[in-house]
């Protein structure tokens, strides 16, 4: 980024960077415990995953406010603008990622709940593995404003989509084979949506580092298309 005269500008857009970098560690750790109490059926840590998710709305809240506060006093130009825009954009994705963790949480409660009654056995730790993976990719990117790490993110996401409509044919299969499965399937492909969320928001944030870095915004067009125009 720019160098500025001012010490304090730059201090305030550390701060904000950090920040960032804190929502995204609490985001991710959320994820993690989501996943381990559907695995272990840990009343406590589930009721900790939902019950947490206020912090990451609150820490949205508290930089929205702080970027708005820093364009609106110091009003930014080039680079410094598109940071602030892309944290905007960041935390907004992050923020959906932590009601992800919680849909993840809910519906681990009810499995367990049930007793895991007609339960199919499918993994899902895969590919919760790699939409973590994702997002962790993507915060490292953010922080050391590497292009080349957030396209290796925007294309796997690819990978967890296909993995998603992989586990659903599998889901069908076992609803139509044993229809006493099918509660706890809807319960399961409900999670599996929610991971292949969490894919889409971190390939989102991927997407705004490659805006922050190189000024052009790069939703909505093929990766081809993207590392040509990159390398040129």
């Amino acid at each position: 980024m720019a160098e500025h005269t001012s010490k304090q500008f730059d201090a305030e857009l550390e701060r904000v960077r950090s920040r960032v970098l804190q929502m995204g560690g609490l985001v991710e750790e959320q994820i993690t415990r989501a996943m381990e109490s559907l695995i272990s059926g840990n009343m406590e840590l589930i009721d900790k995953v939902i019950g947490e998710d206020h912090r990451v709305n609150a820490i949205e809240v508290e930089l929205d406010e702080a970027c708005s506060h820093i364009i609106a006093r110091r009003q930014p130009a080039a680079g410094d603008l598109r940071l602030l825009v892309a944290v905007i954009k960041t935390i907004t994705d992050l923020e959906r990622i932590g009601d992800e963790a919680q849909k993840i949480a809910r519906m681990a409660k009810l499995i367990h709940a049930a007793d895991r009654q007609h339960m199919p056995r499918l993994d899902l730790s895969h590919v919760a593995d790699r939409a973590t993976a994702m997002l962790r990719q993507s915060l490292d990117a953010f922080a050391r404003l590497d292009v080349s790490e957030a396209m290796r993110v925007v294309k796997q996401d690819e990978a967890v989509d296909d993995e998603f409509r992989a586990i659903m044919r599998q889901l069908i299969t076992f609803m139509m084979e044993d229809p006493r499965t099918i509660t706890r399937s809807l319960e399961i492909l409900f999670i599996a949506k929610a991971v292949e969320r969490i894919g889409d928001h971190a390939k989102n944030m991927a997407e705004y580092v490659v805006y922050m870095v190189k000024g052009r915004d790069v939703r909505h067009t093929r990766i081809e298309d993207v590392e040509r125009e990159l390398l040129e």
